[in-house]
């Protein structure tokens, strides 16, 4: 998982944000169907990606409904055990951090 989440946030720092979501949905699609809290903070950071590249293509309103999509499945994190938590958490600060910076820019 490591390693999907550097190269995550390698894409995200170099708005890539289509290649971002596509790294992280390697590891969420094959268990999409599942009923896991892991699976779930998984899908909100794809959220998260998509809703920068919407800001990206200056598409702010959908950027926003897409964003709540990732603020809901935020709060599991902490729900589950995972050897994982800590880059999750990592992860969540970092996404947040990125989102005000892209949004000042607009």
């Amino acid at each position: 998982m490591n390693k999907y989440i550097d190269n995550f946030i390698v894409c995200i720092n170099e708005a890539r944000y289509f290649d971002a979501h596509e790294t992280l949905e390697e590891v969420w699609f094959p268990r999409r169907f599942e009923d896991d809290a892991e699976m779930k903070l998984i899908k909100g950071f794809i959220n998260a990606a998509v809703s920068f590249e919407l800001i990206k293509r200056g598409r702010l309103e959908p950027s926003k409904k897409v964003w709540k999509n990732y603020e809901k499945y935020k709060i599991l994190l902490g729900s589950f055990e995972s050897p994982y938590n800590g880059r999750y958490k990592e992860l969540l600060l970092f996404l947040e951090q990125k989102r005000a910076q892209l949004v000042r820019k607009q």
